[in-house]
């Protein structure tokens, strides 16, 4: 993938991402409302929150990757591993254009993490 199209897609999933992170951490009037159910709904409201909050975790994870891959744009390192230092094959860059890591230094770095 040329470098023009790669930071091309990453600016709007940088953009999407922001606007789906605005999104979730909403006005704070709009999370007030949810505190104030009543005690039947309290569990439910728990509920929603945890996985609005999780979702919210997740995407800022991923807004983190988008810039970072932007800044190794900027450098001129994109495309290359940042463990091992090889081309990321296109396929992968292709499917994920955020992809810091050749396939057997994600895998790696899946296993650390577990």
């Amino acid at each position: 993938m040329d470098i023009s199209t790669a930071r091309k897609r990453l600016e709007e999933m940088r953009e999407e991402l922001d606007r789906s992170i605005s999104y979730l951490e909403g006005p704070e009037p709009r999370r007030a409302a949810v505190m104030e159910r009543d005690s039947a709904d309290a569990g439910a409201s728990l509920s929603e929150n945890d996985r609005t909050e999780a979702i919210l975790h997740s995407a800022k994870g991923q807004r983190d990757m988008v810039l970072a891959a932007l800044l190794r744009i900027e450098q001129s390192r994109y495309g290359r591993c940042v463990d091992c230092g090889h081309e990321i094959p296109e396929g992968r860059l292709e499917a994920r254009p955020d992809a810091a890591r050749c396939v057997g230094c994600q895998g790696k770095q899946a296993s650390r993490r577990r």
